[in-house]
Formats: C-alpha cells, sequence, structure tokens
C-alpha cells in the first residue's frame, strides 16, 4: 500500500523545479519580446527622421545652394543610416554621424536669417525636434529593456536557464553626443 502524502511529496519535488523553470523561461521570452518591440520603436523614429531629412535638405538648399558640401554630407549620412541593419552599436555609430551632419547643417543656417524665418523650414524644423525627442524616449525604452534582459541573464539562477536554452545578452543603442561629454572651459581674468 502507498502513502497518499509520500507520493504527494514526491511529486511536489519534481513539480515545483519544473514550474519554476517554465516560470523563468517564459519570463526571459517576455523580456525578449519587449525588446524586439521598443527596438521596432526605435525603428520607426528614425525611419521618420530619414524621410524629413530630405525636405530639410531641400529646403536649406534653396537659400544656401553654395554650401553644397555640407548638405551632401548630410545626405550621405543619411543614406548611411538608413541602410544600417547591423547591431544596435552599428546602427548608433550611423546615427551619430547622421546628428554630427545635421548640427553642421543647423550652423550653416544660422548664416541665413531668411532662410530661419521661411515658415516651410521652421515648420521641418519642429518636425525634426519632435521626433529627436521621441527618438531619445524610444532609445531609453529600448534600453531599459536591455538592461532588464541583461540583468536577467546574468542573475542566479535564472543564469542557468538563460544559459541553456541560449539566452544572449543584448546591446545598448547609445548616441553619442560630444557636446554632453565636454567640460566647460571656464576662464578666470
Amino acid at each position: 500500500m502507498i502513502e497518499i502524502p509520500g507520493l504527494l511529496c514526491c511529486g511536489l519535488v519534481f513539480l515545483l523545479p519544473f514550474l519554476w523553470l517554465v516560470g523563468t523561461y517564459n519570463g526571459l521570452v517576455r523580456l525578449r519580446q519587449h525588446l524586439r518591440e521598443s527596438w521596432a520603436g526605435i525603428d520607426n523614429e528614425l525611419k521618420r527622421r530619414y524621410d524629413l531629412i530630405p525636405n530639410l535638405v531641400e529646403t536649406v538648399k534653396g537659400y544656401a545652394a553654395h554650401e553644397r558640401q555640407t548638405l551632401e554630407r548630410v545626405v550621405e549620412a543619411r543614406n548611411r543610416a538608413v541602410n544600417s541593419t547591423g547591431s544596435p552599436a552599428s546602427q548608433a555609430r550611423d546615427e551619430n554621424e547622421l546628428v554630427g551632419s545635421l548640427k553642421e547643417m543647423f550652423v550653416v543656417v544660422e548664416r541665413y536669417p531668411d532662410l530661419k524665418a521661411s515658415e516651410n523650414f521652421m515648420q521641418l524644423q519642429k518636425e525634426l525636434v519632435n521626433t529627436e525627442d521621441r527618438i531619445a524616449a524610444a532609445r531609453r525604452f529600448y534600453n531599459a529593456n536591455v538592461r532588464d534582459l541583461n540583468t536577467r541573464i546574468e542573475v542566479f539562477p535564472s543564469n542557468l536557464i538563460a544559459s541553456m536554452f541560449n539566452f544572449r545578452m543584448a546591446e545598448y543603442f547609445e548616441i553619442e553626443d560630444a557636446s554632453i561629454r565636454i567640460a566647460p572651459r571656464v576662464e578666470l581674468k
């Protein structure tokens, strides 16, 4: 005759670790899906920026035709960024180049008061600023999901499940803004 409490205890010994394994695996899958969804948000906002840039360049070109070299750099950087489909780190390098060339273009714009006053240019510039804010928000959301997934992959005991099922660490999407990292110059007279 088999004792029911002994069978129940034996069943729990096998059932609880199995339930933990399934729960941990499903949590990792959920985090990976959140990561993919948040990357799609970044991708969507980057495409929005890419669509705005040609209109902005054309508007500037009408006022500053002899600034051709600067405008060509913006277009080339935009095309490289559009075609960049590698890792988040490689895409971030292309985005950094694009942001740098856009800053150059806005320096050129400062020399043309008529252009700065153009309603079309002002509207495009406003859209670009709005898009940049949305990209920054999407990047923060994505990087938070990267942090959560990477933490889950590295901490014990979920790291055992992550390694067993080949979950990989994700890369952050970081766009360098050199102006933030430069220390301000202070001159004492």
